[in-house]
Parts: C-alpha cells; sequence; structure tokens
C-alpha cells in the first residue's frame, strides 16, 4: 500500500485539496459574505469536488510513471516504483482505478451544480493527462505549459462550481451583481500564480533530468536551449511572478493594508525573498542535485502562495 501512496504523490495530493478547500472558505466564501449572499456551496458537492480533483491527479501521476520507466531508470533510480515496487500492469490499474473515480465524481458535481465548464474539464483533463505522460512532455514547452494549465485549474474549478450552482439557483437576478466576477478575478489571480510558478518548477526539473532526457531525446527546453539560455527565460518568469504579486499588494489591495501591514510582510518574507533565494540556487546550480534544491524551494513558493488567501480572508 505505501507504494501506491508513493506513486500518486499523497503530499501533492493533499496540496491539491487544501487549494481547492482554501479557495472556498478563504476566497469565494467572505467574497459571497461581503454581498450578503453566504455561502452557497452545499459541503458534500465542495468535499465531492475535492475527491474529484485529487483522483483525477492521482490517475495522473500513476501514469506518469508508468510511461516514464526509462527515464526514470536514468535520472532518478533511487526513487523507481514502477518495475520495482510495482509492475506495470499494477501501475496502469492504479490509474485505471484513480481516475474512473474521479472522472466519476467530477461529472456528479457537474451535474449537481449544472456547470457545463466543469463537465469538459473532468472529460478532457484526464486525456490530456494520458498524452501529456506518453508524448507532450518530451517536446519542447508543450508539456510544460500542459501540465502548468492543468495546475491552473485546480482553483479555477471552485469559481466554475460557484458561479454554475448559483446560476442555478438565482437565474436571471445574477445579471444583476458583479459577484460571479469577483469570484473568478481573485481565483484567477491564484491560478495565473499556480500557472507561472508550476511552469518555473517544471523548466527547473527539466534541467534536474538532462542526463536521461537526452538519452531518449527529448526535446526539453534545456536540451535544445542550452542550459544557459534556458535560466534566463526562468529568471524572467521568476520576476513577472514577483511582480505580479507586488502588484496585486499595492495596487490591487487597499491602501491601509499596504505599509507596516502583515499583507506586506508576508508578501516580503513569504515570496520575494524566496524568490530571491530560488534565482540564487538556479545560477549557481552546477549538477542535478543542485536543481533539485531549487525544485523543492519553488513548491515551498507555490504553499506560501496559496496560504496567501488566509491573508486575503483577513482583508476581505
Amino acid at each position: 500500500m505505501k507504494h501506491i501512496f508513493r506513486l500518486i504523490r499523497w503530499q501533492n495530493l493533499l496540496f491539491c485539496a487544501l487549494v481547492v478547500w482554501l479557495m472556498e472558505k478563504m476566497v469565494a466564501v467572505p467574497l459571497l459574505d461581503k454581498a450578503l449572499y453566504g455561502e452557497q456551496l452545499p459541503w458534500w458537492i465542495l468535499y465531492l469536488l475535492m475527491l474529484a480533483v485529487v483522483m483525477t491527479a492521482a490517475g495522473g501521476y500513476a501514469i506518469n510513471d508508468y510511461f516514464d520507466v526509462k527515464i526514470d531508470t536514468i535520472n532518478r533510480p533511487e526513487s523507481l516504483i514502477v518495475t520495482r515496487e510495482l509492475s506495470k500492469q499494477q501501475a496502469m490499474l492504479v490509474h485505471q482505478i484513480m481516475t474512473g473515480i474521479g472522472v466519476a465524481a467530477g461529472l456528479a458535481v457537474s451535474w449537481l451544480t449544472r456547470s457545463w465548464s466543469l463537465l469538459l474539464v473532468f472529460i478532457f483533463v484526464p486525456g490530456l493527462l494520458w498524452f501529456y505522460s506518453s508524448s507532450y512532455k518530451r517536446q519542447f514547452i508543450t508539456g510544460n505549459l500542459i501540465v502548468s494549465l492543468m495546475t491552473a485549474l485546480v482553483p479555477l474549478t471552485v469559481a466554475m462550481a460557484n458561479a454554475a450552482y448559483m446560476r442555478h439557483q438565482y437565474g436571471e437576478l445574477m445579471q444583476y451583481t458583479d459577484i460571479i466576477r469577483e469570484i473568478y478575478l481573485w481565483t484567477g489571480g491564484f491560478a495565473l500564480f499556480a500557472f507561472l510558478c508550476n511552469f518555473i518548477r517544471e523548466v527547473t526539473k527539466d534541467l534536474q533530468d538532462q542526463t536521461g532526457d537526452r538519452e531518449l531525446e527529448c526535446h526539453t527546453m534545456p536540451i535544445l536551449l542550452g542550459e544557459t539560455w534556458t535560466k534566463v527565460i526562468l529568471t524572467v518568469l521568476i520576476l513577472l511572478t514577483a511582480g505580479c504579486l507586488s502588484y496585486t499588494v499595492f495596487a490591487v489591495l487597499p491602501f491601509e493594508h499596504h505599509w507596516h501591514s502583515m499583507t506586506v510582510r508576508y508578501l516580503v518574507f513569504g515570496m520575494l525573498v524566496p524568490f530571491a533565494c530560488e534565482l540564487y540556487l538556479l545560477w549557481s546550480a552546477k549538477i542535478s542535485t543542485d536543481y533539485r534544491f531549487a525544485q523543492g524551494l519553488m513548491k515551498f513558493i507555490m504553499l506560501t502562495g496559496v496560504l496567501f488567501s488566509i491573508v486575503i480572508r483577513v482583508l476581505l
């Protein structure tokens, strides 16, 4: 059983569940309370949505390791699961079961909320995960973009569910309020942050995995452009992400929350300082292990970015 938990990356699954819960309880609900609607999405639909997201991601991790046996044998033989701890048939079975549960839960949420958007998400994402793992991840930028877009969809599913449920409940009355737009705006901000951070992490992972990728003739950014240009691109993306965060704090949030507040302290010490450390690790990296540290730090930055929703909850 422990090998299955390692295969499906249980820590990442907990993070996915946390993102959905925080987007609902720390972003959507405060906005709804402020607009005098109160919490709209029933608790069972929220947890069904969390199950759909988590199981779909679990199936994606399983099929990723299924297709990556040769590369992982070269890049990280010490953490190889498929063929060492589990057979390829067992990994495929895990993928099928997890994906089946995810799709079923996703379709149930789509029906309960009357959301065509969620229906399309939970139909097409499992297919994209399959093709990403089998071929797209070995292509130039394509794989990085796809997995980053799917990461960005996680917070957006909360906005989709709330918007569809409220339109079904209130009908034409929703055209006289901006609450749905506000929910999409805030969750969209977190989605953009997740997209940029995950793209940076994925390309950093490509830097770490160059040996195996070259052996199997993958066309990743470091292989086609070289390490230096890849680091330049990552630097631009890191500065862009830091700039977007700073703009949000100083241009979007109310002025009274700017200086000498927990917002600024959280921005500086929770995200800007770690981003500076990420740049240092990136440019000082020489071997695969160095890039592993840089990739791990990006996970921490993603976590602190998502937890910023708690600060937003206080401000709203």
